[in-house]
């Protein structure tokens, strides 16, 4: 078949699944010129759940990249232009693409492909690439260098698409350490504090918690557990041929304790539903998508264990070493971050013995858990030292009443003191 001619073809954002309405150009994995195939990925972006790859819907070749990396774009709003073949007279058709396509969410559904709309020629000017003249760094890499002031122009990159790493920056500030302040060009900035874009998931946790203080009344709870029966299990877990390959922690113990709690105060794995017509419901879930708040580099993100009531210590274990390594490692995609019905944030991390942590929105509760330290406790009517954990409980009080928060606390306690016993 021939070809007659080319069209060019814009690729807007899409909706990649998690009702996104804007997103951060953060990588072009391409530049004008460049031969792209169908499903190939030309762009990361980052929304408020995570970065993702966003794979090209045609073939042809990149006539124009129409956003700068750093640039927050709308959904809908053209990224990029390619340049297709039409083939006897018929653009080729766009495909499903992996990654995202077609989805059911909230009772509606999503086209997550773009649009098939009749495309009139349109000459597009060759542009150079939108990185020309800008080093290559990813966000995270971009506030380093200003906080050390080094100047990213005039920083040797090695990274595999030609971008600056920590690494190099490493390797700047190890320089001027032995030859001089002379070896590298000084930046001169004014005096002042360094400014932070609020983006990304900083923007979305920022409006999600003062989203939660203002709808929902937050009250907390602490209490003291002796937790020798959970360190135990810990050790148990990891001799065990069930867990070999697998790094059980006591939050593995932690995650499994809330699950029973749920167990007999269901009330806790529930939302407050404000209807059309100006009454309420609370709605309670049969499954529990036990929410792991998780520091990394782009921010505080809360992934799920998607159903964790239905599994094993060693599932709830492989589960959780899952979410958080990819959490970390900047992989969750939207999906990981959604419908989550009860979190836990582990502060003790930190060195830290608690706190008062704030609801995920649409959340009735988020248990924290401190640092595990040896302190005096009374046992058996004599003084010993134990390990010691503190746990501290925010309900929200519209859903939740003291009795059954205090139950639901109160049962994590005692089971983390007496775990169950230890199954594969």
């Amino acid at each position: 078949m021939s070809v007659d001619t080319t069209h060019v073809r814009e690729f807007p954002l899409p909706d990649v699944g998690e009702g996104l309405t804007e997103a951060e150009i953060v990588r072009w994995r391409v530049a004008v010129g460049d031969a792209v195939e169908v499903n190939q990925p030309v762009v990361d972006i980052e929304t408020a759940k995570a970065v993702v790859e966003l794979p090209c819907p045609f073939s042809g070749t990149v006539a124009a990249l129409l956003a700068p990396e750093g640039q927050v774009v709308p959904v809908g709003s053209p990224i990029m232009a390619v340049q297709v073949a039409v083939v006897g007279g018929e653009l080729e058709r766009e495909a499903v693409l992996v990654g995202y396509g077609v989805e059911h969410s909230s009772g509606r559904r999503r086209h997550l492909r773009g649009r098939r709309t009749a495309v009139e020629p349109v000459k597009v000017e060759p542009t150079p690439p939108v990185a020309s003249g800008r080093p290559l760094a990813k966000p995270p890499v971009r506030a380093l260098a200003r906080q050390l002031g080094i100047d990213l122009a005039t920083v040797q990159a090695t990274g595999p698409h030609g971008d600056i790493t920590r690494d190099d920056l490493t390797r700047v500030t190890a320089h001027v350490a032995h030859a001089g302040p002379a070896a590298v060009p000084v930046v001169t900035r004014p005096v002042r504090g360094e400014r932070i874009p609020v983006r990304g998931v900083r923007r979305a946790m920022a409006q999600a918690m003062v989203r939660s203080v203002q709808a929902a009344p937050h009250v907390t709870e602490w209490m003291d557990v002796d937790v020798t029966g959970t360190i135990r299990l810990v050790e148990q877990m990891r001799a065990h041929p069930a867990f070999e390959g697998l790094r059980p922690t006591p939050l593995t113990v932690v995650a499994a304790a809330m699950v029973h709690g749920i167990r007999r105060t269901p009330i806790m794995n529930a939302s407050w539903i404000d209807l059309p017509d100006g009454s309420s419901e609370i709605e309670v879930y049969p499954f529990v998508n036990l929410g792991i708040a998780v520091a990394s580099e782009r921010g505080l993100v809360v992934p799920n264990v998607r159903d964790a009531g239905s599994l094993s210590l060693s599932g709830l274990a492989r589960a959780l070493g899952d979410i958080t390594k990819r959490a970390r490692e900047g992989k969750l995609t939207p999906a990981d971050s959604v419908e989550g019905t009860i979190t836990v944030t582990n502060v003790g991390v930190f060195g830290v013995d608690g706190g008062t942590p704030i609801l995920n929105p649409g959340e009735a509760a988020i248990l924290a858990t401190g640092r595990i330290i040896d302190r005096p406790w009374v046992s058996n009517g004599g003084l010993c030292v134990r390990p010691v954990m503190q746990l501290s409980l925010t309900f929200d009080h519209r859903i939740v009443d003291g009795a059954a928060g205090s139950t639901f606390l109160a049962d994590v306690a005692a089971y983390l003191q007496d775990p169950a016993d230890l199954e594969g």
